[in-house]
């Protein structure tokens, strides 16, 4: 079983995930020994890298990571003949890479575990993590996640995408709040609603923000952000948002932008723990993945 993308994994998938979690929170596992993960990374990470690496070797297994500077790829080897290569020596990948084509072309050749850790269409890792952020600090379940409202503000990126997966999955009270420029075909959501109108924002129990200029993106900064401009998370747009309203982002974050320090360094942010989530998460999935 490969976590392409949110696509991939049912209802069901996902309460054994998070029972993982649970699980591993609280003891110590061996469900990776004496097996070797390999990391391609195409982009910069921070918390991504980092939770993969250190999960990875809490649940006992041994990590490569690689640059892809570091392959023959960077020299015009296919990725048929790498990923053919790689099958052979490794029982799992994690992929970061600029098109999601790669990981697609990596699918067909290297038939063990294969994780998105980020591509330009999702970004199913960090999604995950945040569905699970967001039954843990609201302390309901799954089932009962449809009582929380939960607005999104800001691009149409590939963390925006999966989390409409999740929303569409889930059945979750979830809204859009995106500029019509940067909205996505009606008929890729149906369930969900999207709009540029922010007083949806009114009564949330989460807010979630991301930045406005993702990475590749940065020849359309002054675009982005003259549009944008007008949904900055800030004290007075909160104001709408319920008293207890929990501020999420995934990170980084360009302060003063998308979000003021005010806000991301509040009493209601749960950015941090957020992102510490991404490690129990992560090993959450690797478990399931390497003992289905």
């Amino acid at each position: 079983m490969n976590f392409l993308s949110v696509r991939d994994i049912t209802k069901d998938d996902l309460i054994k995930i998070f029972d993982l979690v649970k699980e591993y929170k609280n003891k110590s596992v061996e469900v990776l020994k004496n097996k070797y993960i390999g990391l391609i990374f195409e982009k910069p990470s921070t918390r991504t890298r980092i939770s993969f690496e250190i999960g990875i070797q809490q649940l006992r297994g041994s990590v490569v990571v690689l640059n892809t500077n570091e392959l023959q790829i960077s020299r015009g080897e296919l990725i048929k003949d790498t990923a053919s290569v790689l099958d052979r020596y490794l029982d799992g990948l994690v992929l970061r890479v600029n098109k999601h084509e790669t990981i697609l072309e990596f699918e067909k050749y290297f038939k063990k575990p294969i994780i998105n850790a980020l591509s330009d269409v999702e970004h199913p890792c960090q999604a995950l993590s945040d569905i699970y952020t967001i039954i843990e600090t609201k302390k309901v379940s799954l089932e009962e996640i449809n009582k929380i409202k939960f607005v999104f503000v800001g691009d149409y990126n590939n963390v925006c995408a999966s989390l409409m997966n999740f929303a569409q999955m889930l059945g979750m009270n979830a809204y859009f709040i995106i500029p019509k420029e940067f909205q996505p075909k009606k008929n890729l959501f149906k369930e969900i609603t999207i709009s540029d109108d922010i007083n949806y924002i009114k009564g949330a129990d989460v807010v979630y923000t991301d930045v406005w200029v993702s990475m590749g993106q940065e020849k359309e900064t002054n675009y982005r952000l003259n549009i944008f401009r007008k949904y900055q998370l800030n004290k007075e747009l909160m104001l709408r948002t319920k008293e207890d309203c929990s501020v999420m982002h995934c990170l980084p974050a360009k302060r003063g932008n998308e979000i003021t320090d005010e806000v991301m360094d509040g009493k209601n942010s749960i950015v941090l723990y957020q992102a510490e989530n991404r490690l129990h998460v992560q090993k959450g999935l690797l478990g399931y993945l390497f003992t289905r």
